[in-house]
């Protein structure tokens, strides 16, 4: 009897062992299955579940010779069964075993992944809440807009795990899937009811139709998934390699005893992480493009999309893990400067005021060309000659005409822009 066993980290799941013990797995339950609708005796079946064992130094060493890996799994299994092994995959064909394995592994690796956003949602929403408060620019087209807060940007980025979970939750659910149907999907030589007895043992939907392979649009919708979630953290993290910036420095992402920025300058505090998540995220769109020319496959089938796969599905599945760890660290160990944010705030003298005084001379019957004319020479002004905004208006004798110092007072607050953020905050459950 094969034995159970935990499940494995996520590199674990793509190792042969694993893989060859899905297998093993599968065709047991086959062989049970065929022994309840008896298509074949029901003490072989017991023999072959009490038997069945592999090596995978065997399979390797007959591999060597049959250059087909199925073939040496199963003759190698056969050699610990003895003669009951006749009974081994009855009717089956090698992509059952493949297909059925591979969304096995798909769940778990899944599993995994849902498991690793959760814990990022998590950090993300507390962080979020700590820096609710906490001031600094917003920025548009990397020039200094209206004041957010820190923590409607992480807010921001806790709602956008939250979308992305329920797509990984999607796809785990249209992967999850196995077909014991035989040579081109038809049941041939293979009772349906087989199919569905072994998937429902393995915790996989039945494919609804497939040919000798399950359709390659599902693993396609996976690793485009997983090529999202690496693009929203690669969104994130080009964030914070701007915000780490010298010129900038709101925030960066930890920096451990010991390490080393640069061989050459001591000095250097470099975001690393985040340049390998925003790196590594280029390949999981890479392989989310190779998974798309997987799906036209010649007639019933060819075998074009499995070496692709065999590197893509694991490289993705592992590469989104790692990513989503070393970004849940730097989160987590994540240094934020709310002083360096006040100062970039003032940098621009009151510009980012801006929108907010050409709505205040609307409100004074002004049209919205006039407004914007009169409010950007002012603003142009304080671009030019490094002058405070507030005090060029003041000093302009067609808006001084309109506003006085006490209303320029009022225009000029903070608390203006950040009196919906508790609505917001609100609105996501934070």
């Amino acid at each position: 009897m094969i034995e159970r066993y935990s499940l494995p980290k996520m590199s674990g799941i793509w190792q042969d062992e694993n893989k060859f013990r899905i297998m093993l797995e599968i065709e047991l339950f086959v062989c049970e299955a065929q022994g309840l609708q008896n298509l074949i005796p029901k003490s072989a079946a017991k023999r072959i579940k009490s038997k069945a064992r592999f090596n995978l130094a065997r399979i390797k060493e007959i591999e060597q010779k049959t250059q087909h890996d199925i073939v040496a799994f199963l003759t190698n299994v056969a050699q610990y069964i003895g003669s009951d092994a006749k009974y081994l995959h009855m009717g089956l064909t090698s992509s059952d075993l493949l297909d059925t394995t591979l969304g096995v592994q798909l769940k778990q690796a899944s599993d995994i992944l849902i498991e690793d956003l959760e814990t990022l949602i998590k950090l993300l929403a507390a962080k979020a809440k700590k820096y609710k408060d906490t001031v600094c620019i917003g920025r548009t087209h990397g020039v200094h807009a209206e004041p957010i807060t820190f923590g409607l940007k992480l807010a921001l980025w806790y709602d956008e795990t939250k979308r992305n979970l329920e797509r990984l939750k999607q796809a785990k659910e249209a992967v999850a899937l196995g077909k014991i149907s035989g040579a081109v999907g038809t049941y041939s030589n293979i009772d349906p009811r087989v199919e569905a007895y072994v998937c429902r043992k393995m915790g996989l939907n039945p494919a609804a139709i497939s040919t000798q392979v399950i359709q390659r649009d599902v693993y396609a919708q996976y690793l485009s998934t997983l090529a999202l979630i690496g693009s929203s953290l690669e969104k994130f993290a080009t964030e914070i390699r701007h915000l780490q910036r010298t010129e900038v420095l709101e925030a960066e992402e930890p920096f451990g005893r010991g390490q080393k920025g640069s061989s050459a300058m001591p000095h250097k505090r470099n975001p690393v992480i985040c340049e390998r998540i925003c790196g590594l995220a280029r390949l999981l769109r890479g392989n989310a493009f190779a998974g798309m020319e997987n799906i036209p496959l010649w007639h019933e089938r060819d075998i074009s999309h499995s070496s692709a796969e065999r590197v893509i599905l694991p490289d993705s599945s592992i590469a989104l893990d790692y990513m989503l760890n070393k970004f849940i660290e730097v989160i987590a160990g994540l240094v934020v400067y709310p002083q360096n944010m006040l100062v970039n705030l003032i940098k621009t003298k009151g510009l980012i005021f801006s929108q907010r005084v050409l709505l205040a001379l609307m409100n004074k019957g002004l049209s919205r060309p006039k407004a914007y004319d009169l409010v950007q020479r002012c603003a142009m002004k304080t671009w030019r000659e490094n002058t405070d905004f507030k005090g060029n208006l003041l000093n302009d004798k067609e808006a001084s005409k309109y506003l006085s110092q006490k209303e320029l007072d009022e225009i000029f607050n903070l608390d203006y822009y950040l009196r919906n953020i508790n609505n917001i905050f609100k609105r996501l459950s934070l």
